[in-house]
């Protein structure tokens, strides 16, 4: 009967507390205790809940991830065996952690121990009952493939090289191994970051709830998340073992002083929670955590080591935010917020052009079901003011915006003079709308490489539409985007500032900034490319503002001069003519 009994019912954590021994290589050898590190208690408990699938820790140094992992690890040993896979970045540090760290525990814990079966075990294979569990580097396909797999453990995967070998990336081929246990495999992804393009951070990004430790203040009880930035308070003028002994987190909510000595109680009272308020567990569930919920760091340890890595370069400033912060490096070299569009207001309101314009532009990004547009109105020396923009659903409402006049404040008209429309998502129906408008309408594609020159025309054929010799523009959107962020840092009274009208939206300015100028190693060669900040980001006013720039370009602005009309008795206007590049007044 004893045989036949079934395991207790346990949590990953409640299983550790009773039978986890942690060896002389741990800062704390001996029992195990959640309640050092409470808030591993969530992710480790999140193993046996069967509505999650994946889980994925983002983490910095120090606070027990590798334990963490380790302790989901035996409770699959001990309480549901089943094939296990777990992947390091190379094999010799899969031999090294097998041998040093994943076997001794096994040896120290007599649940574990019965299970264990060492004469049959390599170092990379190890063998239980009712259970093997294959100890891999991501640098070796052949342990990655072939095998089985229920549990897939996955350790710093931004340590993984990006092919194993000549087969695809490590992680993929190991997810494979899973296929055969499609309701009841386990996928446990965890590292500390390196980028915004590493692997961790765009799991992070993917997951269907992204969950973080808050933390009840000692002296008001609001709840709140540990953040370095503007929280941490040190007295600069102090050498570093006295900032190590006088720094303290500052409430967000009271100001209150919060001491090293109350982060236990603080962890203890923790909750894991996504910003949003929503705890319950979805497939793909997130845990984020920095090096200031260790019990382990002092709040003055963290001051130190920043002010220590930003004098010593941006190496170290780079292993601060990672190890320290477990927030991607952001190697960017330009980089604005929203504010800064917001405050390039120009005193005229919506709709209204400004004085002194030469001439208007649009730009237009075709999505699935709405099409986001912007008119632009330019003036000598490139300067332009954004006079409208916003959201349709239809081309003849895009028409219709593109055709209406747009007055001065002295009574002059204008209209749009030339818009280019995105290609890139409904080609067909763009260039039939083109074709129709080309008067006044061009259709573009962006490059995702650099071009020989800002833009080429090119003349493309639609044989089963009826098309033939359709002007298409393949447009540098880099270019142009430098070009806009270059001219966003100019100041009032300098010629070619980029400005927006009086009470601009924030979805807008939040938009034309959600990209980043980032350095980026290609092979041997370092080069500068524009990535969206988060990889969810909208950034379609921010194409439609390249566009309309490119619109513009092409239309010979940059040498052009503002020439006021005298006609009196008639209604004053202005307009290009000639879409397509063609220039004439009329």
């Amino acid at each position: 009967m004893q045989v036949l009994r079934p395991p207790e019912k346990l949590t990953v954590s409640e299983w550790a507390d009773r039978f986890r021994v942690l060896d002389t290589t741990s800062a704390e050898p001996g029992q195990w205790s959640t309640d050092r590190t409470p808030y591993l208690r969530g992710i480790m408990d999140s193993f046996t809940d069967p509505r999650v699938e994946e889980i994925i820790f983002l983490k910095p140094t120090q606070v027990g991830g590798t334990e963490c992992l380790n302790n989901m690890f035996a409770y699959a040993v001990a309480q549901d065996p089943s094939p296990v896979l777990i992947v390091y970045p190379i094999d010799t540090l899969a031999k090294f952690t097998s041998e040093n760290r994943l076997q001794p525990m096994m040896l120290l814990s007599p649940v574990l121990s019965s299970r264990f079966q060492p004469t049959r075990s390599k170092d990379l294979e190890l063998q239980f009952d009712g259970m093997y569990a294959v100890i891999a580097g991501a640098n070796s396909p052949a342990s990655l493939s072939s095998r089985p797999i229920r549990f897939l453990f996955m350790d710093e995967v931004d340590k993984y090289p990006k092919n194993a070998g000549k087969e695809a990336d490590p992680r993929a081929l190991a997810r494979e191994r899973t296929k055969t246990f499609p309701f009841n495999r386990k996928i446990m992804q965890t590292s500390t970051p390196t980028t915004r393009t590493g692997p961790i951070w765009q799991a992070w990004e993917g997951a269907e709830l992204k969950l973080q430790y808050y933390v009840p203040c000692p002296h008001c009880g609001q709840y709140q998340t540990l953040t370095f930035k503007d929280r941490i308070r040190f007295d600069k003028s102090l050498d570093y073992e006295q900032i190590r002994a006088t720094a303290y987190y500052e409430c967000i909510h009271c100001q209150g002083a919060i001491r090293d000595s109350h982060k236990p109680a603080m962890l203890r009272a923790g909750e894991w929670r996504a910003p949003d308020g929503s705890t319950a567990r979805k497939r793909k569930t997130g845990f984020w955590l920095n090096a200031l919920y260790s019990p382990w760091v002092r709040f003055g340890d963290a001051a130190v080591e920043f002010l220590t890595s930003k004098r010593a370069g941006p190496e170290n400033l780079m292993n601060f935010i990672n190890s320290w912060l477990a927030e991607p490096w952001d190697n960017t070299t330009v980089k604005l917020n929203s504010s800064k569009v917001l405050d390039k207001a120009s005193g005229y309101e919506e709709g209204v052009v400004p004085d002194r314009t030469i001439l208007l532009t649009g730009g237009v990004d075709v999505q699935k079901d709405r099409m986001y547009y912007t008119i632009r109105a330019w003036s000598e020396g490139m300067t332009s003011h954004n006079i409208r923009h916003g959201v349709v659903e239809t081309w003849t409402q895009i028409e219709d915006v593109m055709n209406i006049s747009y007055c001065a404040r002295d009574g002059t008209e204008y209209f749009v003079n030339l818009c280019a429309i995105d290609s890139g998502y409904n080609a067909d129906e763009t260039y039939d709308f083109c074709v129709k408008n080309a008067e006044w309408a061009v259709a573009i594609k962006g490059s995702n490489t650099p071009l020989p020159s800002k833009y080429r025309l090119t003349k493309i054929d639609r044989e089963e539409r009826g098309l033939f010799g359709v002007s298409l523009y393949m447009v540098d959107g880099g270019y142009f985007k430098d070009f806009i962020f270059g001219r966003l840092g100019r100041k009032e009274d300098e010629s070619g500032g980029w400005f927006v009208y009086e009470n601009c939206d924030e979805d807008y300015a939040e938009q034309v900034t959600a990209e980043e100028k980032v350095t980026e190693k290609h092979g041997r060669r370092e080069i500068e490319v524009w990535r969206p900040k988060t990889s969810h980001a909208d950034n379609h006013y921010l194409d439609c503002e390249v566009y309309a720039a490119f619109a513009a370009d092409c239309l010979g602005i940059r040498y052009m001069r503002y020439e006021p009309l005298k006609q009196e008795g008639e209604t004053k206007t202005k307009k290009l003519g000639g879409g397509g590049g063609k220039q004439s007044w009329l």
